[in-house]
């Protein structure tokens, strides 16, 4: 695609905004395909939701709504558009479908998937609910349609706390991430049945790596997504979800920060919060990073990687994430 004078006088705002993050040789690369889809958008009536963890000229320069997954769920619920693109992996298409049965969900890659969502099944949840009857079953968003259909209720981890505490029992079973239920078990009463699921992002973070990093920048704020190593979120100065990261960036504004979490994020915030200066040690998505310009296209021209789901899983699994829409934040 041509990088024509058409093409740069309509998304020269776009690279403003984004120019200390995209490289000026990269644009001419990327400026067709963003003027192309943002084109087509309108002719389709599409939307694009993209999660916090795509590049930054997907996140600004074509995304109608970026977000956690709690928040691109309330809004595949909300959106009036005829077809829903997911810049994101495959179990967020599934949450979109869910949440918009009668909308054509669209996924650039069939093949974006997620480490935790592919580290169980529903046939390990129908297991768990057998050894253990009656203890409610908390699933991560980051799972899949059949192991949400059974589930009693979802949560991100924006809410996984205070779901845990809605529930007003004992003993739950929290699925599938271990770090994410002990850090759920550190801030509750709650006994927490886990299973052994991580983010092969966030696992890479170290407490070694952590005291390293304070020790060369004195002064920074270290903040940590839950989904890390305990001992990582003990050397941190914050835990919280990528909204909840966000939000204490633009509301602290920090000389300087390091978000634990993937590489990404970390750039389109700094778009944002251009007087944070951001210390980026880069533990990219692989299945995030399948999720291109290109491929965003051609979805949309061909309407390719459409999510197909029976409704007798969609009911049930729609159950237990409007749950979670319900209770919130």
């Amino acid at each position: 695609m041509e990088f024509t004078q058409e093409v740069k006088q309509a998304t020269d705002p776009i690279y403003k905004k984004i120019s200390k993050v995209v490289p000026e040789i990269e644009w001419s690369i990327h400026a067709p395909y963003i003027h192309k889809i943002n084109q087509l958008k309108k002719e389709k009536n599409a939307v694009i939701l993209a999660h916090n963890y795509q590049t930054p000229e997907i996140y600004h320069g074509i995304a109608d709504f970026s977000a956690d997954s709690l928040a691109l769920a309330v809004e595949a619920s909300k959106t009036s558009a005829d077809i829903i693109v997911m810049a994101g992996v495959h179990f967020m298409a599934e949450t979109a479908k869910l949440m918009s049965p009668n909308k054509k969900v669209l996924l650039p890659d069939m093949n974006a998937g997620c480490s935790l969502s592919s580290s169980i099944t529903g046939k390990d949840v129908r297991l768990l609910k057998e050894k253990y009857p009656g203890v409610p079953v908390v699933s991560y968003v980051n799972t899949s349609a059949e192991v949400k259909a059974e589930t009693d209720v979802c949560c991100t981890s924006a809410n996984a706390v205070k779901i845990v505490k809605s529930l007003g029992v004992k003993k739950v079973i929290f699925l599938p991430d271990d770090y994410l239920a002990k850090y759920v078990a550190s801030q509750t009463d709650v006994e927490i049945i886990s299973w052994k699921g991580i983010c092969i992002v966030h696992d890479q973070f170290n407490e070694k790596e952590i005291i390293e990093i304070r020790k060369n920048n004195p002064g920074i704020k270290i903040i940590a997504h839950p989904e890390c190593p305990p001992d990582v979120i003990k050397a941190s100065d914050f835990a919280g979800s990528t909204s909840g990261m966000i939000n204490y960036v633009k509301d602290n504004q920090p000389k300087k920060v390091m978000m634990v979490t993937e590489c990404s994020m970390s750039d389109n915030i700094q778009v944002e919060n251009p007087n944070v200066d951001f210390v980026k040690p880069c533990n990219l998505c692989p299945h995030m990073k399948k999720i291109t310009l290109p491929k965003i296209l051609d979805c949309l021209e061909n309407e390719t990687g459409e999510i197909i789901m029976d409704k007798e899983t969609i009911d049930k699994a729609r159950t237990s994430v409007e749950k979670m829409v319900e209770i919130g934040r």
